[in-house]
């Protein structure tokens, strides 16, 4: 069964960037302490991080993250999607109209401009294709940014949320939740490591 999972790093007071986020700034000032885990040498973030870019069969992305990690300063042939781990899923990115080029050729990029459900849609085709291929179940992942997570979790397109809680105090910055419509979590399951407390819920 194929699952749609909002997947997101975040400080203690909500932000998943620090203050001024951009193409050449991408986390934004500070905002690289948030992904501290995903570079860690900790074995438990290293299986968290090994295990959810292996169930990926697709990812879910806004046009302002595809602008940073598709930047001058973004991904590159050795940290890709996963950090260490380059991903190899299917990528959808939700944007007002697509871009005039793409520097990374190599991954596979779908560029949806009618909006979130339909791009979840799409992504949820392509990791169920990927999973017939493979023989097991892959998720779609909604990577971010802040605002792309919360339009899917307000549109109840989520069966899970997935934070990296980082132990770090931004000030400002890019909010996860913004007048977010209220929904029930159920916690299914929270990692304590050297670096973040890792934090699974069930959508109800």
């Amino acid at each position: 069964m194929t699952r749609i999972i909002a997947d997101i790093s975040v400080s203690l007071d909500g932000f998943v960037t620090g203050p001024d986020p951009g193409p050449d700034n991408g986390l934004g000032t500070g905002g690289e302490a948030l992904h501290t885990w995903a570079f860690s040498d900790d074995p438990e973030d290293r299986r968290i991080l090994r295990e959810a870019t292996a169930r990926s069969g697709a990812v879910v992305l806004g046009r302002r993250l595809f602008d940073v990690v598709d930047g001058p300063y973004g991904w590159d042939d050795e940290t890709g999607y996963g950090a260490g781990e380059v991903g190899t899923p299917a990528f959808v990115v939700v944007t007002g109209s697509p871009p005039d080029a793409v520097r990374l050729t190599g991954l596979d990029w779908t560029f949806v401009a009618t909006g979130m459900a339909d791009a979840v849609a799409v992504a949820r085709e392509r990791a169920e294709a990927a999973s017939a291929a493979g023989g097991k179940d892959l998720d779609v992942v909604v990577m971010g940014g802040g605002t792309t997570v919360g339009s899917a979790l307000d549109a109840g397109l989520l069966d899970a949320l997935t934070l990296h809680l980082a132990p770090v105090v931004l000030g400002t910055g890019t909010p996860l939740f913004t007048g977010t419509t209220p929904r029930t979590l159920v916690r299914r399951d929270a990692t304590l490591t050297s670096t973040a407390t890792h934090l699974t819920y069930d959508i109800v």
